[in-house]
């Protein structure tokens, strides 16, 4: 993985969702609550996968595939950072996202003991 053309391209997309001809006129904080909020969305598209994978809708019996599950949990990852991006938008210096995401990691390992 390239770190730097990781980090480049969820920025791009981020700013390319803020430069949609819908979101040009928002309001910032408006921008920033429908960023949060589709990842909430997403999330909501992972369980549905799961749902399928477990057959667990007697209507739709086994709809999905764990591949399914593993795309929309990085949908959920992706739109997460790409709202990180937007939230560093202003920042003097662009945001190593993917640092962001190492550290939270480590806080989180050392939470659980594991660090």
């Amino acid at each position: 993985m390239n770190h730097d053309r990781t980090n480049a391209l969820i920025r791009a997309v981020s700013t390319w969702i803020d430069q949609s001809p819908e979101n040009l006129d928002r309001d910032p904080e408006a921008l920033l609550w429908g960023r949060v909020a589709k990842v909430a969305e997403e999330a909501g598209e992972a369980i549905n996968a799961l749902v399928g994978v477990t057959g667990q809708n007697p209507r739709k019996g086994r709809s999905a595939t764990r591949q399914d599950v593993e795309y929309e949990l990085l949908d959920v990852a992706m739109t997460a950072l790409t709202a990180l991006a937007h939230l560093h938008a202003d920042d003097p210096e662009p945001a190593d996202l993917l640092e962001l995401l190492s550290e939270h990691v480590d806080v989180v390992a050392r939470r659980a003991g594991l660090a």
